[in-house]
């Protein structure tokens, strides 16, 4: 239904990646979400005040507050749609963050207030009536609710929206909570005993859980999470490719939010090579990324030495050092500045953020080990923190 509802008003529609079109399926998306819950509140109104159901009435206001969910959904996609500006040169997408991170307080509100009725309810219970209008409105709901869901998470991946996946996090939520309502009505006359509050103490957990976790993604969007490792590996084996490519590190991924990702990467080339030729291979690596994948990328060009007999002797001693500190370390700018009393190692070291270890123990310990091969020689290390989880780092 909603793909046909796509074909029929969004022009373009299978091009997500460009922002007019995103910005129509996110607006469409979020108009169907209005009339949809508009219209399951009215119903679920309606069959909570005949059957006296105090889990029915609250679920209807849940759908009251998700067509405002929706409503904030429509001015976020406006919003965030905007281009960029000599204030905001990197654009407005991350509106759609504030707008889930707001819809996620309103779910957790609207959790609160349901847990604290259901706990009355329990407290002082009434009879619920036997209705099937109540019980066929409530499985109807369930199902729009899964059609709800099904369509957000799908095209919430397609437009990578933050904002649609928590409406569909939401939709399934409701869902689950709907099927606990409906077997409460549905029981409850059979077994003599009000399940209404009970019920409803179930839906309340249900939407916790559910603003809980959209706060958290909201915050991870907002505080700026680690990039996804398929992006990742997808950017480095496009610049691997190029036989110019000897390594690659201190990638560092920008997210300002859908379709506006940034990407810093130093590229190793051997310092031999013309500097114009290798110039032309990164302008390359550049230029295609930003073309087939839509990212901003800036290339650093790091020369380095790859036929100097004691650079490639003490390389190898350094890797097998930081293998026996930790295998999960790399190291990269690795240079030897010879001396007539010692050699300095100068190299920088990349450290995970779990590695349970800080920086003066952890140069301790891989001085220690390298003296315990070449007493001649001394460790200059710069320690950087691993952005990215790509785990193929160099171990030359």
């Amino acid at each position: 239904m909603m793909h046909l509802l796509v074909r029929l008003f969004v022009k373009d529609h299978e091009h997500t990646e460009k922002e007019e079109v995103r910005k129509a399926i996110g607006n469409l998306t979020a108009f169907v979400g209005v009339i949809s819950n508009l219209f399951l509140c009215l119903f679920k109104f309606i069959a909570g005040s005949l059957a006296h159901s105090v889990s029915i009435t609250a679920d209807a206001i849940n759908n009251l507050s998700d067509a405002g969910s929706s409503i904030i959904s429509l001015i976020s996609f406006r919003l965030s749609s905007r281009p960029a500006d000599a204030k905001h040169p990197f654009g407005h997408a991350r509106y759609e963050c504030l707008a889930s991170l707001l819809v996620a307080v309103l779910i957790l509100f609207l959790g609160v207030e349901m847990g604290k009725e259901s706990i009355s309810k329990i407290l002082h219970p009434q009879q619920i009536v036997s209705s099937w209008v109540a019980l066929i409105v409530l499985f109807a709901s369930i199902l729009v609710k899964l059609w709800m869901f099904a369509y957000n998470r799908s095209y919430g991946k397609r437009v990578h929206s933050s904002l649609m996946e928590a409406t569909a996090a939401d939709s399934l939520s409701d869902a689950l909570g709907t099927t606990a309502v409906f077997a409460s009505t549905l029981l409850s006359p059979i077994l003599h005993f009000n399940l209404d509050g009970y019920m409803g103490i179930i839906v309340a957990g249900f939407i916790l859980y559910t603003g809980i976790s959209l706060i958290r993604s909201a915050l991870d969007d907002l505080l700026g999470k680690a990039p996804d490792p398929q992006l990742v590996d997808q950017i480095v084996d496009r610049i691997r490719k190029y036989d110019g490519v000897l390594g690659i590190h201190d990638m560092i991924v920008h997210d300002y939010g859908p379709n506006r990702l940034f990407v810093s990467v130093h590229v190793e080339v051997d310092y031999r090579k013309d500097i114009f030729e290798s110039h032309d291979m990164i302008d390359n690596i550049e230029k295609e990324i930003k073309e087939e994948m839509g990212i901003e990328t800036v290339v650093h060009m790091d020369p380095i030495k790859v036929d100097d007999a004691l650079t490639n002797e003490l390389r190898q001693l350094v890797r097998q050092v930081l293998d026996e500190v930790d295998p999960r370390l790399s190291f990269h700018d690795f240079r030897v500045v010879p001396g007539t009393t010692h050699t300095n190692l100068i190299f920088d070291v990349v450290v995970p953020f779990d590695l349970g270890c800080g920086d003066e123990e952890l140069m301790k310990r891989i001085t220690e080990h390298i003296h315990a091969y070449r007493t001649d020689c001394f460790a200059v290390i710069t320690f950087d923190r691993a952005y990215t989880s790509d785990e193929r780092r160099e171990k030359v």
